[in-house]
């Protein structure tokens, strides 16, 4: 296959999905991963249970017809040099982050010899699936933890370095269950991301290179800051409110698209709502 024709797929999930009735988005995932000839890598560093939730994912994969799943249990930047890692990611065709912590999956993979090995397969063309935790460590600059339920204030949200599979934007999980927009928006001022997505339990943007279809039974919300007319971020303590004017707002449901290069919805016919001119 030229690198041209090479699709480079993400699924990345707000966590809680189902994993008992249909598993709407794991079905997803195990179809992008080859269907019956997947060979799915879970790994398990976000969680202090990596035999619990790790069998558990197995359960769920070879339920849907996976042809071989593993628990990939790094506790140590050490396993994440070893050959048998290596060789579990260069022969995966798919490869799965658990919930857990993000800070323990990026203080544990992030600048190893088996980041490589992930990054080189995903260019090559495997699918890259993470829930809750393993959602976050999607971009470049990842929100490592903070508060929900608040208006946005710098001090409610920390980052850092994610594993850069989708860089240049910020994603929050769990986004409507845990009142989440503030810090998704307070994140969004401290780095120079323009597009934030909120995504919500057992829901999940299934990226295929530059694009986006939602899946699932909740939203994902889209907070584009690329047009901001104002903001005082520059002039506010951290504990202060933050102001931002002009920034867009798209709420998006299951089978709605997006466009990360235009930074638009894709809306054909079906989908299409004209609002009636107010009348004279």
């Amino acid at each position: 296959m030229v690198a041209s024709e090479i699709k480079r797929q993400l699924v990345i999930i707000g966590g809680a999905e189902d994993r008992d009735g249909d598993c709407q988005i794991l079905r997803e995932f195990v179809r992008y991963a080859g269907g019956t000839k997947a060979r799915i890598v879970i790994m398990t560093a976000a969680t202090e249970l990596p035999r619990e939730v790790g069998e558990n994912y197995i359960r769920v994969f070879e339920r849907l017809g996976a042809e071989h799943v593993r628990i990939l249990d790094t506790e140590s930047r050490e396993d994440a040099s070893s050959s048998t890692a290596l060789e579990a990611v260069n022969k995966a065709t798919g490869v799965f982050f658990t919930g857990g912590d993000q800070a323990r999956i990026t203080s544990v993979l992030k600048d190893t010899e088996l980041d490589a090995a992930i990054h080189k397969r995903f260019s090559e063309g495997i699918v890259i699936g993470g829930t809750s935790a393993g959602a976050a460590v999607m971009p470049d600059v990842m929100i490592v933890e903070g508060d929900s339920e608040t208006n946005p204030r710098m001090e409610i949200v920390d980052l850092g370095p994610g594993l850069a599979f989708l860089p240049g934007v910020v994603i929050d999980q769990h986004f409507s269950q845990r009142g989440r927009l503030g810090r998704l928006v307070a994140a969004l001022a401290q780095q120079p991301a323009v597009l934030g997505f909120g995504i919500d339990e057992n829901t999940a943007m299934v990226v295929t290179d530059n694009q986006f279809e939602v899946v699932g039974q909740g939203c994902v919300t889209v907070v584009d800051d690329s047009e901001v007319m104002h903001s005082n971020v520059d002039e506010i303590l951290k504990d202060e409110p933050l102001a931002v004017c002009g920034a867009k707002l798209h709420i998006l449901p299951h089978g709605y698209k997006f466009d990360l290069k235009t930074r638009k919805p894709i809306l054909d016919s079906r989908t299409v709502t004209t609002v009636p001119a107010p009348a004279a």
